[in-house]
């Protein structure tokens, strides 16, 4: 019977182990948001991109006003080329209480709403880096199509702090200026 629990505890210690590894802690978030000065264009400049993001250019992710906790968003791109049908979508962010802001659910479809964090905002609101705790998705972006190499690497090791894989990073080819 001594040896049985003794398994059973170290079995129950190398489980719990790999559930840490394989639950990394959640990403860090911008302390506070201004809405008012996150609205508008944001040009993709990078990400690891989902299914419909894939094949896009000319990515621009937009923001209202927020109205009730809720921000209305367009996001759209060309697939397959700049000069590639547009695709447009409409999802809607709700933003969470006591988050600065800075926590929000994006719902596509009802009632799935997706984890959204505005993990990094620099102070002219030129440059955001949105994030999920899964790592599974990442979203550079900035207020023009075309950003400095400085600029891209300083935001790359913020991305890279965050526990993201670079290796699946995808460049977004912009070509139009709104």
């Amino acid at each position: 019977m001594g040896i049985q629990k003794a398994l059973l505890v170290v079995g129950m210690i190398l489980v719990g182990g790999c559930q840490t590894a394989s639950n990394p802690p959640p990403i860090r978030t911008a302390e506070s948001v201004d809405l008012s000065r996150f609205a508008g264009d944001w040009f993709v400049i990078a990400n690891i991109p989902t299914f419909i993001e894939t094949d896009a250019y000319n990515a621009v992710e937009s923001y209202a006003e927020p109205v009730n906790g809720r921000v209305a968003t367009t996001f759209t791109f060309n697939k397959g080329g700049f000069e590639g049908d547009q695709k447009t979508y409409h999802p809607t962010a709700f933003i969470r209480e006591d988050s600065g802001n800075a926590v929000w659910g994006m719902q596509f479809v009802w009632p799935i709403k997706a984890e959204y964090r505005i993990v990094y905002i620099d102070p002219d609101y030129q440059f955001t880096i949105i994030g999920r705790t899964k790592r599974d998705y990442v979203w550079l972006m900035a207020r023009q199509p075309v950003i400095a190499d400085g600029d891209y690497e300083r935001l790359l090791s913020i991305i890279e702090q965050e526990g993201y894989d670079l290796d699946k990073l995808r460049l977004v080819p912009q070509q139009s200026v709104r």
